[in-house]
């Protein structure tokens, strides 16, 4: 019986001997972890609720203390339960049978309910303009996006992960005014230069890269071409023509440049969704119609936003930004991007009645299919799974975007009140900025004043940024130093596939272990550190605790052979009364609470929790470690606890890291 399995039904006895002895239906009952296991290994603080519930009901005043004793009783007559005890005015700490509760998790899966049967729901993130190479600011959504999608599966939910390509947005016509305007290209040429690049070695993302700094830095002095950005924008929007052609074939390559960008992170996608396609197969035409039939859109026949059709939410935000937001019509008839957004959160939904066409985009390594829409009937594939109708989306998009979700929340909740507001999750976070010792080490030349700065931030307009390709190549670098130095005999290969899951194991832990609302400044030195909070570390202590095995195995010892010195339970027992056996019970414990962590990371949309846990497991392990003499352990009984819950504990950390997206390597 899992940990969660005891947790609830412990929660279902209390429940129902409220019910069944003071009339009162508790609903939800919240639970505490003390903070020491000498205080218990669960309390329920319910007595203080009831006392109160029971007065508010009867007028009746009973003592919380009193109401207790009763709830202790009942709780005592499950086998897993060695004792409660009563504190204070009504805590009841409730202390395990520590040698049942071993016995019974010897085999149990640190994430029990993984096989993703529950409700289907989507999410998007990643979501970069398809201008130019994707940068580190891009890799935090990537990386929140991909984890929490991980921790929604390990939940039990359906998962689909959308990339959305907003491939007609102003970023990339800037970049087609560069080729066409700048350089003189036309898409012959294009294919030409790509083809170029590809034998210099050079990414084509890259190239649009700098072309995408050079355009806004002509734009500050030549109007002109300035200018030209509406025209090509237009062109675009309206398709079938060869500004269109040309726009549609460097977004396509910088999507796929961006593709094995993220492939390298260990993050992949079901379902590319193109703005393209929204606006041809006129998507945002049915919400329109749906949102005045239903009343949730009004025009405008004066003032500022006169001709213009609005959302009638009536929050002022003091802002002329946010308040524009609110126009899904501008009164030049375009279409703003809230307005898109609310079309492509209905279909994301299943509750716009129409349907992308789509075709096959990518195949990774292992075979999956990665697919695209395309509003070309001709180019359509039929063989794809049902993509969209999610019963709830999560939009991983940054914070300053906040106030334009809401209106898509709203706005949606408007035209399905049945589900409501609950359908629409925004996942916001905060910039990434860089340490200015990572900033210089990178190549920026950095004035005096940046020096003395606690943070250098980034601007893609100005080609001031981080590139993601750049950033991984430069933390494998410095991991595979520390692998040669470590390991100088093994193959070549192999200290670099090591030091690839270092690296990523070091971005990732490292932009997760910070909760998603607070600005993020990068360093190398502390991502890649051996100590402290790192993914560095967690991997050492996975690897040390899987040395444990190899060493027994090499020894000739099985784990089930050496479980039978837990054959006596009284011994067992014993060995955790003693003295050293509290840490050891304790570590026991909270390997096995992965899948509440799991929950809890779920319910409150923060993958940072489970960053937490993971390092606190491994923290623990460490000391664990070093505090026993595991395989040298002359007690049969205790060495067989302790290499059990060594397996326990590196079955848990492992599950963790790689809902993480966090590999193990087989040394460190």
């Amino acid at each position: 019986m899992t940990l969660l399995e005891i947790q609830n039904l412990l929660r279902d006895r209390v429940r129902e001997t409220a019910v069944r002895t003071f009339s009162i239906d508790l609903g939800e009952i919240a639970s505490e972890i003390p903070p020491k296991t000498e205080l218990g290994d669960l309390a329920f603080p319910v007595a203080f609720e009831l006392a109160k519930l029971i007065k508010q009901q009867t007028g009746e005043k009973q003592n919380p203390r009193a109401i207790a004793e009763v709830i202790k009783t009942e709780l005592e007559s499950f086998d897993f339960v060695d004792r409660v005890e009563i504190a204070g005015p009504g805590y009841l700490n409730i202390f395990f049978d520590r040698a049942l509760f071993l016995l019974e998790n010897l085999d149990s899966e640190p994430i029990s309910i993984c096989d993703a049967s529950g409700p289907k729901v989507c999410v998007e993130h990643t979501s970069v303009n398809p201008n130019k190479a994707a940068h580190i600011g891009h890799v935090r959504n990537s990386v929140l996006g991909d984890t929490f999608q991980r921790i929604l599966k390990a939940t039990g939910k359906r998962v689909e992960v959308q990339n959305y390509i907003d491939n007609t947005g102003v970023q990339v016509a800037d970049v087609v005014v560069g080729f066409v305007y700048l350089e003189n290209r036309d898409l012959y040429a294009i294919k030409t230069l790509d083809s170029e690049l590809s034998e210099q070695g050079v990414k084509f993302d890259y190239y649009c890269w700098d072309l995408y700094a050079k355009v806004g830095q002509a734009y500050q002095i030549d109007e002109e071409l300035k200018a030209k950005r509406a025209e090509v924008l237009h062109l675009i929007e309206e398709g079938n023509n060869d500004i269109a052609r040309l726009a549609d074939h460097v977004a396509t390559r910088n999507v796929q440049c961006i593709t094995d960008t993220m492939e390298r992170f260990g993050i992949r996608y079901d379902l590319l969704p193109r703005e393209s396609e929204i606006l041809h197969l006129k998507f945002w035409d049915r919400a329109f119609e749906q949102m005045k039939q239903l009343g949730v859109i009004h025009y405008e026949t004066e003032g500022k936003n006169a001709g213009c059709w609005v959302m009638p939410f009536e929050e002022h935000t003091g802002t002329d930004d946010h308040e524009s937001d609110k126009i899904l019509v501008r009164s030049n008839g375009t279409v703003t991007y809230t307005g898109k957004d609310i079309a492509y959160q209905m279909w994301k939904l299943g509750i716009l009645g129409m349907d992308f066409h789509y075709k096959r985009f990518h195949r990774y390594a292992d075979g999956k299919e990665l697919w695209i829409t395309t509003s070309d009937v001709s180019e359509a594939e039929g063989d794809h799974l049902e993509f969209g109708h999610g019963e709830t989306v999560y939009n991983v998009i940054d914070t300053r975007q906040s106030y334009p979700q809401e209106i898509v929340k709203k706005g949606v909740a408007a035209i399905d009140p049945v589900r409501g507001e609950l359908a629409s999750v925004h996942l916001s976070y905060e910039m990434v900025a860089l340490s200015p010792a990572a900033a210089a080490e990178l190549g920026f030349q950095l004035s005096e004043e940046d020096k003395a700065r606690t943070f250098v931030e980034m601007s893609g307009r100005k080609g001031l940024g981080v590139k993601a390709d750049d950033l991984l190549d430069r933390l494998e670098e410095k991991a595979l130093v520390e692998v040669e130095a470590r390991h100088p005999a093994i193959p070549s290969d192999e200290k670099k596939k090591i030091a690839h899951q270092i690296a990523v194991g070091a971005l990732r832990y490292f932009l997760l272990k910070f909760t998603r609302n607070t600005v993020i400044v990068f360093d190398f030195k502390e991502a890649l550190s051996f100590d402290g909070e790192t993914g560095c570390f967690c991997q050492y202590s996975c690897v040390r605790a899987n040395s444990i095995f190899r060493k027994l195995e090499e020894r000739g010892e099985s784990l089930e052979t050496i479980r039978t010195g837990l054959q006596e339970r009284e011994s067992v027992a014993r060995t955790f009364a003693h003295e050293d056996g509290k840490d050891i019970w304790a570590l026991l414990l909270m390997a096995l609470r992965l899948e509440e962590t799991l929950i809890s990371a779920a319910r409150t949309n923060e993958p940072a929790i489970l960053t937490k846990y993971a390092f606190n497991l491994a923290k623990s392990f460490n000391l664990f470690y070093h505090n026993h003499k595991i395989i040298p352990e002359p007690d049969a009984t205790k060495r067989a606890i302790l290499i059990t819950v060594a397996d326990l504990v590196r079955r848990s950390l492992t599950a963790a890291l790689e809902t993480m997206g966090i590999e193990i390597p087989e040394k460190m």
